[in-house]
């Protein structure tokens, strides 16, 4: 064949390969580089979600019963495949001499405090706090009006968040149940809550009714609501029944579901 024809196979004899040289070139891996990986072209449809979906549950108690809530609610978001809850307390605003004097129990040093800027790594957020005349503590108003930059900046919008609370009665048992104003306390506190997630378009995942039964009882006094879980905690020696304490999983493992419904689509 003329120049330019073809491939001409070489006349040169080549050196005769060892049976053992086979079976090594066999077993060799095939080299791949870093350009031809990163060019690669994925066939799956599938979105990418990450390997664990994050749910921080930021809370601040000054006696224990949100911090129930919130360890239990722990629980129901861990028991989502691909989803991990993580929880968080918010800094004190009050001194050590103050506390000592409302005989608030030490706080369990295995759970961080959290800043501001943290939040941005969530995939989700729930928080917990107690009800002071009506309102959150002001402990969290204080770490909401630390969000100040993330506000600008809108670093938060979009995210899925919900709350938890406790509370106690004020002149209750006169014209209505306890269970009424409770639920009364509850809810002005939570929509007090809700103007901090509007802010920040945020979007708010009710617990809604989706508990089923533990909902309707009314043979004892329980705390929570459509807007989330509570603990009644009246003049705090009691601690949460285990009603309340499954509403609290339960909704955690309902916003780990919405969160996890998200990020597939």
């Amino acid at each position: 064949m003329g120049k330019g024809g073809g491939c001409v196979p070489s006349k040169k004899k080549q050196p005769p390969v060892s049976d053992e040289a086979v079976s090594d070139r066999e077993a060799a891996p095939i080299p791949v580089h870093d350009d031809e990986t990163n060019n690669m072209e994925t066939t799956s449809l599938e979105p990418t979600i990450p390997a664990k979906l994050k749910i921080f549950i930021v809370f601040y108690s000054m006696y224990g019963h949100v911090e129930g809530l919130a360890k239990r609610m722990k629980k129901g978001v861990d028991g989502v495949e691909g989803v991990e809850a993580f929880l968080y307390r918010v800094a004190e605003t009050l001194s050590g001499d103050v506390l000592m004097r409302m005989k608030a129990p030490e706080k369990d040093s295995g759970i961080p405090e959290i800043s501001a800027e943290e939040l941005v790594n969530a995939d989700g957020v729930v928080f917990g706090f107690p009800t002071r005349y009506g309102c959150m503590a002001a402990q969290m108003k204080s770490f909401f009006d630390s969000t100040g930059q993330l506000w600008k900046e809108q670093k938060l919008a979009g995210k899925p968040a919900g709350f938890f609370v406790s509370t106690g009665t004020q002149g209750g048992g006169q014209e209505t149940t306890a269970d009424g104003v409770l639920a009364y306390y509850e809810m002005n506190e939570l929509w007090t809550a809700i103007t901090q997630l509007t802010h920040h378009g945020m979007l708010f995942v009710p617990v809604g009714y989706t508990f089923g039964a533990g909902m309707f009882k009314m043979d004892t006094v329980r705390g929570g609501s459509p807007y989330g879980a509570g603990v009644y905690a009246g003049d705090g020696s009691r601690e949460a029944d285990e009603t309340e304490l499954a509403l609290a999983e339960h909704q955690g493992k309902y916003m780990a579901t919405v969160v996890k419904r998200l990020a597939e689509n």
